[in-house]
């Protein structure tokens, strides 16, 4: 394999190449020769960015798990003028990119959640920062809706935890049943919700 010049691009590629299958195939199941293979890299370089396997997944979830949450969720519910137009904006966005694939992979920080948060406390705690920034830009957005009376008095913290929760259930089903359905659905009921909480 080539040498390269370009240590951070040659890190960047094999976080590249990990977040794709720790999400599809899953952590355990991506050895690390094909990861070496996928990223084009040899394995001095690899074992030079990342000693272990572990702080391989560890960027992966720090690094990109959380980029893709930053840009597919929270981003788009803090600019929105509403945290219902956010959340309606946001599953819309989610619903057409699947729908343009053709496939359902399932929520990348849900994979990696259900398959690492109970053996290893490191990856526990990083998942976890990143479902609590999640959390928490959704329930700050709902506090901002509270300020303008745009909405009820309600639980912001609470509402966060439903929406979290509904999405990922949402995102599961639809992996398991290869259906945008049960993501139109959540989208539906969660916006219904919040509109009727809208202050008259």
């Amino acid at each position: 394999m080539a040498r390269t010049n370009d240590p951070e691009g040659l890190r960047q590629r094999l976080v590249d190449a990990a977040y794709v299958a720790f999400t599809t195939r899953g952590y355990h199941s991506s050895a690390i020769h094909d990861l070496k293979r996928e990223a084009g890299v040899t394995g001095g370089a690899l074992a030079h960015h990342f000693p272990t396997k572990k702080a391989l997944g560890l960027a992966v979830i720090q690094d990109r798990v959380a980029e893709a949450v930053e840009t597919t969720w929270i981003a788009p519910v803090r600019v929105a003028t509403t945290t219902a137009d956010g959340i309606q904006a946001v599953f819309a966005t989610i619903v057409s990119e699947l729908e343009r694939k053709g496939a359902v992979s399932g929520c990348p920080l849900n994979n990696l959640a259900l398959e690492l948060s109970r053996e290893d406390e490191a990856f526990q705690a990083a998942i976890e920062a990143i479902f609590l920034r999640w959390r928490t830009a959704i329930a700050d957005k709902l506090r901002a809706d509270l300020r303008a009376a745009r909405i009820d008095d309600f639980d912001p913290d609470a509402m966060a935890t439903l929406v979290v929760a509904a999405y990922s259930g949402a995102m599961a089903m639809a992996k398991a049943s290869q259906s945008v359905v049960p993501l139109t659905v959540c989208a539906e009921q969660l916006t219904s919700i919040l509109q009727n909480r809208t202050s008259q």
